[in-house]
């Protein structure tokens, strides 16, 4: 029987056309500062990477650290932009990000599915994008729906060909996914530059869905020791980037040949899923095909993955 989870991961595709035809604000400040919690966290990395391949100076900070020590992380904050991601519109690390860099003088944007919520009242822009109704604790559409959004406030071009390019790739996915996972606990997410911050969503969605320990690194760092731990549990997932392709290849194949299995996005492994977009817009494309990855690992454990263990749908601090 198919849960909410894993219905809207697959029915989450015309809310796409929102995010991608909404009406964006202009950053016009040099240097960018793209916060957030958790999944959002991890989508501000693969946004800021994506203002600079772009031209513009960014970085993505957690709210929490933004909040309590910006200092540490940027010392000229005379031309700077914050952007701030939060689902719901309450964490309240990210609020607060989005109150200290107000008080502060910086313009702040909220990129936010909620109306009418703690951050849309904090931020002095607020960016509002309709999600599904029945999304759980598991952030999936609402996640595509914050990156769309921020990879074009980046510069990143994205049409409507990038929907078909996610079926394609979900589609892929979920037909091969069952068979991969068969015996394997030890599970690794590998990606480069943008696609790092896609490594460590990946990797927290397999964590949170099916409680699962999960690591994800950048893919030339991992022969500097984690390697150690790989063997015939092992799984690695390859976020390929196209520049880098063949020495990439390398590492996967120094990664099998200790036991691992690979399913490799946009080149080889195991477990092959084609790149359908091109640019800044595969980062959109693989995300639903990541998200399916812990739905069928928390299928084979037998765990509900409307109800993750220990989490909420909104983490608000006392």
């Amino acid at each position: 029987m198919i849960n909410v989870t894993e219905r809207v991961i697959f029915e989450q595709f015309p809310f796409w056309e929102g995010a991608l035809s909404i009406a964006l604000p202009v950053v016009s400040a040099q240097t960018v500062v793209v916060v957030g919690c958790g999944t959002s966290f991890y989508l501000a990395q693969a946004i800021a990477a994506s203002f600079n391949l772009n031209g513009r100076n960014a970085l993505a900070v957690p709210g929490a650290e933004w909040s309590r020590r910006r200092n540490a992380y940027l010392a000229d904050q005379s031309d700077l932009c914050v952007i701030a991601l939060s689902r719901s519109g309450e964490s309240t690390e990210t609020v607060q990000a989005v109150e200290v860099s107000r008080a502060a003088g910086l313009p702040t944007i909220a990129l936010t599915c909620e109306k009418d919520s703690s951050i849309t009242k904090a931020a002095e822009t607020v960016v509002y994008i309709e999600t599904h109704a029945e999304e759980g604790i598991v952030m999936t559409s609402s996640a595509s729906l914050m990156l769309i959004a921020g990879l074009r406030m980046a510069g990143a071009v994205l049409d409507s060909s990038v929907i078909a390019a996610a079926k394609a790739g979900l589609s892929a996915m979920d037909a091969g996914i069952r068979q991969v996972i068969k015996d394997r606990s030890h599970f690794v997410y590998l990606g480069a530059g943008p696609f790092y911050g896609l490594a460590t969503e990946g990797s927290l969605k397999l964590q949170e869905m099916s409680i699962s320990y999960s690591q994800a690194f950048h893919p030339m760092e991992y022969r500097h020791g984690p390697i150690s731990l790989v063997d015939d549990k092992t799984l690695a997932v390859m976020l390929y980037s196209a520049e880098t392709l063949d020495e990439e290849a390398r590492v996967a194949d120094d990664i099998r040949a200790k036991g691992a299995v690979i399913i490799g996005i946009g080149g080889p492994g195991d477990l092959s899923i084609p790149a359908e977009a091109q640019g800044l817009a595969q980062l959109v494309a693989i995300l639903p095909a990541l998200q399916i990855i812990g739905e069928r690992v928390a299928e084979a454990k037998d765990i509900d993955t409307t109800a993750p263990r220990h989490l909420s749908k909104v983490v608000v601090l006392g």
